[in-house]
């Protein structure tokens, strides 16, 4: 696995390469939908291939250790295998969701003991087996084993919890390096940087990860409720410390309008749930800004639901059956909107790629940022 710098923006930090990977080589900058449990909710791999375009998704370790288990994902040959995804696939290392989804957890030096929210059963993950776990799913991509810290975050706390990730990583990386990959193809880990929203704290992390001369590296505990001013000014303060020759991925984030900015700042992949969560919910992203198709407005409108989106779902339903399959909740209403947004956000990254290449980006971004703020 390794990465290849293209170009980056003389006016803007932005930057194009690609990342070669066993299951295919991943042109960056680019957005990864959330296929949590093995699934992109409501959504086919094979719509993801021709109609989303997506180049690599992303399965959750927590998740997928407590169902199906390891047991099944192993008999069946890997996550690949499982879901019948023969492209990258990246995973989580299960830490945020043992802090966030969890009735109880219990953090100490050595790992985190939480409660399954599925039957209330206890488990323990260490950055051990958090490795191992992740070797057994066979993600392309695995991450390090941190915790991820609330907003707003007391220093003092934000700073232990730091030192603690950083004692991890180095767990991480000894299991990683004294275990082999369980199928027939190589894994990368990827580092994370914490800190909060603490200057000091966020270089002091950005250069401990940055010393771990990792494959590539990401930028974690952000977009948890913080303001997004916060959220630009760790994001370029990091981007600034980590390799210029290695991938960047800024985890959770985010909106049309964040992905932009933090392109600019030099994040090469995103990964956010937002697509495809508010897409159950009726709100769409789209060439001329944000719909809310449930909003009376569209009961008769009979326009496609994108004149300029990417998707085969664009051209072929209006906006006025899309509102009508919402609001009935039926589940081809969800399959659509979630098709479209996805697909929009992998076309805007596209678009962002191809005017990095030709020197247009800074132009182009500052035209696209009021039409994607806008509510239609």
């Amino acid at each position: 696995m390794h990465f290849d710098l293209l170009t980056t923006d003389s006016k803007t930090k932005a930057r194009a390469g690609v990342l070669h990977t066993a299951h295919g080589a991943i042109e960056t900058p680019i957005f990864m939908p959330v296929g949590t449990a093995g699934t992109v909710k409501g959504v086919h791999q094979q719509e993801l291939k021709d109609d989303v375009e997506a180049q690599i998704i992303l399965g959750n370790t927590y998740h997928l250790y407590l169902r199906p288990g390891l047991e099944v994902i192993e008999a069946a040959g890997g996550l690949h295998e499982f879901i019948n995804w023969d492209r990258p696939i990246l995973t989580d290392s299960g830490g945020y969701q043992v802090y966030s989804l969890s009735g109880c957890n219990k953090i100490t030096e050595k790992g985190v003991k939480f409660q399954s929210h599925i039957d209330g059963s206890y488990h323990f993950f260490t950055p051990e087996n958090a490795i191992d776990i992740q070797r057994t799913i066979g993600a392309d991509i695995i991450m390090a084993f941190d915790e991820c810290t609330p907003y707003p975050c007391d220093y003092k706390y934000a700073k232990r919890s730091m030192h603690m990730t950083h004692r991890w990583l180095t767990r991480c990386m000894d299991q990683m390096k004294s275990t082999e990959p369980k199928y027939d193809f190589e894994q990368a880990l990827f580092p994370i940087v914490q800190g909060s929203v603490y200057k000091d704290l966020r270089k002091e992390s950005a250069e401990t990860i940055a010393s771990h001369d990792a494959i590539g590296n990401a930028i974690g505990g952000l977009s948890v409720g913080e303001p997004d001013h916060e959220l630009y000014e760790m994001t370029d303060l990091v981007c600034s410390i980590l390799p210029q020759e290695k991938p960047r991925y800024l985890m959770g984030v985010g909106t049309p309008v964040n992905l932009l900015e933090c392109i600019a700042m030099g994040v090469d992949m995103f990964d956010c749930v937002m697509p495809s969560r508010n897409a159950r919910h009726g709100m769409l992203f789209t060439s001329e800004g944000i719909i809310n198709i449930k909003n009376q407005k569209w009961k008769l409108d009979f326009s496609p639901l994108d004149e300029n989106g990417t998707a085969s779902v664009d051209k072929i339903y209006s906006k006025a059956y899309l509102r009508h399959l919402i609001t009935s909740k039926e589940n081809l209403g969800i399959q659509i909107a979630t098709i479209h947004n996805l697909a929009f956000y992998l076309a805007l990254v596209k678009e962002a790629r191809k005017h990095i290449l030709d020197g247009t980006f800074s132009s182009w971004k500052e035209k696209m940022i009021p039409k994607l703020q806008n509510r239609l």
